[in-house]
């Protein structure tokens, strides 16, 4: 069986044997965690930023709404003291 001596420098480790088989193992299974957290962080992303504009562009149109409502009270409200100058009570 294929096995992999490292050795630290300062000798404060001491040797580790490890098979490589198994390091072959840890790291695809490290990568793959990896990769699956990232992929999920940028779907969450993506989702997140769709969401934002979807805000934003219904703020847009509930201002224009809420504008043309006050515009209209506006204009109702001149057109009602027209009258009132017309017909005083």
């Amino acid at each position: 069986m294929a096995s992999m001596e490292m050795e630290v420098t300062d000798g404060s480790w001491g040797v580790w044997k490890t098979p490589l088989k198994k390091l072959a193992r840890f790291f695809e299974r490290s990568r793959d965690r990896w990769k699956a957290k990232y992929v999920a962080k940028r779907e969450q992303y993506k989702r997140m930023g769709n969401q934002v504009r979807a805000v934003e562009k219904s703020r847009v149109k509930w201002r224009q709404t809420a504008e043309h409502a006050q515009k209209q009270v506006r204009e109702l409200e001149s057109e009602l003291e027209q009258y009132q100058k017309k017909f005083p009570a």
